[in-house]
């Protein structure tokens, strides 16, 4: 029987270590991972390794901080991919199980996360759908205080890690997984909308609905690639991967002007 080779180049926990070091990855920072395991070639361990070695890099000072999305605790009514009828809406609302941040498990963002969510010692924070977990002696203070109607701005890590001066590592290909830009959102004119979801509350388990500001991903390929040509963005590799490394803060105060110009010309 004939197999197919793997893609390569063959990763390990120490050859990812110091492609990290080459790329700029330094010792008691905290830094942000936006990651594909995929992207990296074939990785001897798997995300575990990939961890391992974000880990060895940061050192017993740094702080891993990951997004931990788990965005199918939703209202059903918005789901596209794919929808469900409208006659099974109620009982989705009725039995959806209530956020628990030890044992929902991540929708969207990868293995290296859900990784990461599970690691010993990692904290995750309250948001149903916005949450984020993070490894390391700043993590409790940076997922602390995730407000139920606030996604990705002022009362959520996003901006507890602009605070501590945190870097952004894209082990991904494209920026629209770049979640600091939520954070801009915010801080521009953006519409409010109603968010629901299950969590649990002292009366037991409840469906939610609050207010919070709308937020949307079109157009982050194109700030990306804008932020990278004006700012500072270290470039290199990490296995396969054309890793990004650049200030949390940088790319919020960018995209803040940036989106407000761009939003504001559409809306004309």
């Amino acid at each position: 029987m004939s197999m197919t080779s793997p893609a390569g180049p063959m990763c390990t926990r120490g050859s990812l270590a110091a492609d990290l070091r080459e790329v700029g990855l330094r010792s008691g920072e905290t830094v942000l991972v936006h990651s594909s395991l995929s992207s990296l070639g074939w990785v001897c361990g798997g995300p575990i390794a990939v961890v391992q070695a974000l880990l060895d890099v940061l050192g017993d000072d740094g702080t891993l901080v990951v997004p931990t999305q788990s965005g199918d605790n939703s209202d059903p009514a918005g789901w596209v991919n794919p929808p469900v009828p409208e006659a099974w809406w109620a009982d989705i609302r009725a039995s959806m199980p209530a956020y628990d941040a030890r044992t929902t498990p991540t929708r969207g963002v990868g293995v290296i996360p859900e990784t990461v969510r599970n690691w010993p010692g990692a904290v995750r924070s309250a948001h149903p759908q916005t949450s984020f977990a993070a490894v390391g002696p700043r993590a409790a203070a940076i997922v602390d205080g995730h407000a139920l109607d606030c996604r990705l701005g002022e009362r959520s890590p996003l901006a507890r890690l602009e605070e501590a001066g945190a870097r952004i590592l894209m082990l991904v290909a494209g920026y629209e997984a770049c979640t600091a830009f939520h954070l801009a959102e915010y801080r521009i004119a953006a519409p409010q909308v109603d968010n629901s979801f299950a969590v649990m509350t002292p009366q037991g388990r409840r469906w939610v609905t609050v207010p919070d500001t709308a937020i949307t991903d079109s157009g982050f390929d194109e700030l990306g690639s804008s932020f990278e040509e004006e700012c500072p963005v270290v470039r290199g590799n990490v296995g396969a991967a054309e890793a990004r490394l650049f200030s949390l803060t940088d790319a919020v105060a960018y995209a803040e002007t940036w989106l407000a110009e761009r939003r504001a010309r559409v809306a004309r």
